[in-house]
């Protein structure tokens, strides 16, 4: 199972704009209208990140986020229209990992989620372990077994991007803009390629890549 969104917000329009966004970046996506609803998912289901709207009928969603952190720790940034100093505080003091003022750009939501979920998960380590596969970002160098693995600067950024995100959908579109950083329009068969070429480079973890079809590539986390 992927990274879970839960998105809440009482308009439609920023649900679904959001929503977008994020199945982009492989994420699994759940949405609430309300407060009320924010919390019933929240604690029956398996969420690993709160989008909150603070201003919502029947329940705010700062009372929402208090009721759902009694029983669950989970990281949340705070949609607003309000920008007060106070409002801030107050989210803050909540437990807030951030706090985003509408109007919002997504791509820059979808940046500081990233940054949220690498810092809850130890993400800054400089070496990724997957068995005896270890990927040393300082080194900028791959081994399997303690033995170096020759890898072109584009397989290594691919390896490296695949194996952050483990256990999540990527899509094709998003591999190519975070590894290739071009318009995905242009040519998306060089994934393929790569994927082919990293593929047998890894030998026995090959198999740690597999194909979704229709959507793009997933780094298993476990065999």
């Amino acid at each position: 199972m992927g990274i879970r969104l839960l998105i809440v917000d009482d308009e439609e329009m920023i649900r679904k704009l959001v929503r977008k966004y994020a199945l982009r970046e492989g994420y699994e996506v759940l949405e609430a209208k309300n407060g009320l609803e924010a919390v019933d998912i929240a604690l029956k289901e398996d969420i690993d990140f709160i989008i909150m709207d603070v201003m919502m009928p029947m329940m705010d969603g700062f009372i929402a986020y208090q009721k759902i952190s009694q029983t669950k720790d989970i990281p949340v940034i705070f949609l607003t229209a309000l920008n007060e100093e106070y409002n801030r505080i107050y989210g803050f003091d909540l437990g807030a990992d951030d706090y985003v003022a509408k109007p919002f750009s997504v791509n820059e939501l979808m940046r500081r989620i990233k940054a949220i979920l690498r810092r809850s998960k130890g993400g800054d380590s400089e070496i990724i372990a997957i068995g005896t596969l270890l990927i040393n970002k300082t080194a900028h160098q791959v081994t399997i077994d303690g033995k170096p693995i020759p890898l072109s600067l584009k397989e290594y950024d691919l390896l490296l991007y695949l194996a952050e995100n483990r256990g999540i959908a990527l899509t094709r579109e998003s591999i190519l803009e975070k590894v290739w950083g071009y318009d995905y329009f242009k040519d998306d068969r060089t994934l393929d390629t790569h994927v082919k070429l990293l593929r047998k480079s890894l030998g026995d973890y090959a198999k740690y890549i597999t194909t979704i079809r229709g959507v793009g590539y997933r780094f298993e986390k476990d065999l």
